[in-house]
């Protein structure tokens, strides 16, 4: 048995890290300050013997008194819907944040994982994305603050990797759905799931022929897990590479909730990525890992989440 601390544990990614963690026997100890995340995320487990809730931001200094195995630094906002609204903390909690919970790790001797991003690539001028991509990323537009954070947070972890000795992972996460999403999210899955159910056109920006890569929420942790016991501190990319475009994604979404909504084109935002799919070359051959969830399979457990929350928000 192993006790992990993960920040952002009552986020959409985090709540399934700790609920998968407390599965596998271990015990957790799930930070957050419920910025972005939400207690009805941790709610099936908050009672469990093995799991401690703290309220913190980790951007102020993390003190833990326990001895830890694991720290998963996953705090941060994670929609462009939020990081417009909150950059000064994104920046944040991406610099101060990942600071205050390398030293912790440090301080108990812990692994650290940092929960970086496919962002780090920006627009890419390359496709699929490898992890030898550096990325394009314009560092003074709006999404900067989200991208650049996660850029820093990967250079303050390899800094700390190669001149304390921690021993650090980094994970570049793709597109990444399930349930524990926010309706009001303001990526596409929620996006489109909620319009379709209400019979909402769904809103698709430029011409919807961008493209995107979705893996669902169970391939992730898995990939993560698996990450955690593999000897490797250079980031690795976890993703699904079956890249389709929005437009094409929108129509999906239709289909699988046998909506009638109609489809509205708006403009593009500012630095919206045209392309975005994984090279995931190395988590195969590091990890043995590559995504096993279909997308019809990942979206109808999705659609059927949604679905029961707009039921309860009538009721």
């Amino acid at each position: 048995m192993a006790r992990f601390l993960i920040t952002g544990g009552a986020g959409f990614i985090g709540s399934h890290l700790c609920e998968g963690f407390l599965a596998q026997g271990h015990e957790v100890i799930c930070m957050d300050d419920f910025s972005t995340g939400a207690r009805e995320n941790i709610a099936g487990f908050s009672k469990h013997p093995r799991f401690t809730f703290v309220a913190h931001n980790v951007s102020r200094y993390i003190e833990v008194h326990e001895p830890l195995d694991y720290v998963l630094h996953f705090a941060s906002p994670a929609s462009p819907i939020d990081y417009l609204e909150l950059p000064i903390p994104t920046l944040k909690v991406g610099s101060l944040g990942t600071h205050n919970a390398l030293g912790l790790a440090k301080s108990k001797k812990a692994v650290f994982l940092l929960a970086s991003t496919s962002e780090v690539y920006g627009d890419p001028l390359v496709r699929p994305q490898n992890e030898e991509y550096w990325g394009n990323v314009n560092p003074v537009g709006p999404r900067g603050v989200y991208d650049e954070a996660k850029r820093f947070a990967e250079a303050m972890t390899m800094a700390y990797h190669r001149y304390h000795g921690l021993n650090t992972r980094i994970v570049r996460i793709f597109n990444t759905y399930g349930p524990r999403m926010r309706m009001r999210d303001g990526r596409v899955v929620p996006n489109f799931i909620t319009q379709a159910l209400k019979g909402e056109p769904l809103t698709v920006y430029g011409q919807g022929q961008q493209t995107r890569s979705f893996q669902y929420v169970d391939d992730l942790v898995v990939g993560i897990q698996r990450l955690l016991q593999a000897d490797h501190h250079l980031p690795v990319n976890i993703g699904n590479p079956h890249e389709m475009t929005v437009l094409e994604f929108a129509k999906k979404i239709i289909e699988l909730t046998a909506s009638k909504s109609s489809i509205v084109y708006k403009p593009l935002p500012e630095d919206d990525p045209q392309v975005r799919q994984p090279d995931i070359a190395k988590a195969k051959r590091i990890l043995g890992w590559e995504p096993k969830v279909g997308l019809e399979e990942g979206l109808g457990k999705t659609i059927e989440y949604f679905r029961q929350r707009l039921l309860e928000q009538k009721s």
